[in-house]
């Protein structure tokens, strides 16, 4: 029933219902339901009832927008625009930029939804080099299409560091998880060709994303 009646956020019909349906015990009824709510199929909330838990989306590691993947992956993307303004950058955005710490850039910080559901937060800054205006266009989609559709300047590269950190407060709210919950902290360079244009840091649920890849070993070792 979960993957060929029901769609990420729909309810799960009541027990009784379920007794009826397949004609089994109570007991049999919540034993299945807990081992779905355990290997995170069903997500039960407190008041509401026992809903389908949203997709994981995995990430094979290639190059794509979140909006994009989730698009592979027939999941529907969404963003809640936290903040976006033009700043004075970082000393690691503006190192990477290569300018001046002083020069104004786009910052630009989402939370990013699939089916409605919270995945991760991106808080990306955007060099005002060579994507000004960027606020001026519908970021509440893919900035990576606005930037090769309206500066010509389609993301081909980037370095990627992966690490772990607990929610604090703020992100556990927004992530809708317990203070202290384990997530996955990306940090992405993104150039078009050799041009700088976005440093984004990304934390995401790890029950919601997934890094996938494959490694060979290297010639000599």
């Amino acid at each position: 029933m979960c993957t060929t009646q029901l769609r990420p956020g729909d309810i799960l019909p009541g027990e009784r219902a379920l007794e009826e349906a397949y004609g089994v015990s109570r007991i049999t009824v919540r034993r299945a339901i807990g081992d779905l709510v355990a290997s995170n199929r069903l997500r039960r909330v407190r008041g509401r009832g026992t809903f389908v838990a949203p997709s994981p989306l995995v990430s094979r590691l290639h190059l794509a927008s979140f909006s994009s993947e989730m698009k592979s992956q027939n999941v529907v993307a969404s963003s809640k625009i936290l903040m976006a303004g033009r700043a004075c950058a970082p000393p690691d955005v503006a190192s990477f930029f290569g300018v001046s710490p002083s020069l104004l850039h786009t910052h630009l910080r989402r939370l990013r939804l699939g089916d409605g559901e919270p995945y991760s937060i991106d808080d990306g800054w955007y060099n005002a080099a060579y994507v000004p205006n960027l606020l001026e266009n519908d970021v509440y989609n893919s900035v990576y299409a606005i930037v090769e559709r309206d500066y010509d300047l389609p993301i081909t590269e980037a370095d990627q560091i992966v690490t772990a950190i607990e929610a604090d407060d703020h992100q556990a709210e927004l992530l809708e998880v317990p203070p202290g919950t384990a997530l996955l902290h990306i940090v992405r360079f993104s150039r078009s060709n050799s041009l700088p244009i976005e440093w984004c840091s990304s934390v995401y649920r790890t029950d919601r994303y997934r890094l996938n890849t494959r490694v060979v070993r290297a010639e000599g070792l």
